[in-house]
This record gives C-alpha cells, structure tokens and sequence, in this order.
C-alpha cells in the first residue's frame, strides 16, 4: 500500500481515536500516524495508566471498530 494511501487511512482513523481518547493531542496523532505501539505509548502517558490497561482498551477499541489498520500497518 502507498504512503498517500497509508496516511489517509489514518487521517480518517484518528478521529476515532481522539474522541476515544481524548487527553491525546493533534501534535500526539500526528507523531503516532498509525503505529500500534506509539499509540499504546500515547494512551499510557496522557491517560496515566498502567501498560496492561492501555493494552485492554485498544483491543476493546479495535474491535468495535474493525478496520484492519493496526494489523495491516
């Protein structure tokens, strides 16, 4: 898949994740651009919680919105 279609991808997808994670910022997803892990990171220091909880709730966050973006990117 392209770049160009990569980043669109995400731009769609990260209003998503701000409504579901509010604390994080434009200047976070930006930095995140898609990247499980970066997200994972992001949530745990806006949110202040543990990385286990991070993890629960993106995986509850990943299924109720069943995109394949993580897991193709």
């Amino acid at each position: 898949m392209n770049q160009d279609r990569i980043e669109g991808n995400w731009t769609q997808f990260k209003g998503k994740v701000k409504e579901q994670w509010g604390k994080l910022t434009d200047d976070d997803l930006d930095i995140i651009a898609g990247k499980r892990d970066q997200l994972l990171g992001r949530i745990q220091e806006r949110h202040g919680i543990a990385e286990d909880e991070a993890e629960k709730q993106l995986e509850a966050f990943q299924e109720r919105n069943p995109t394949g973006f993580f897991e193709r990117y």
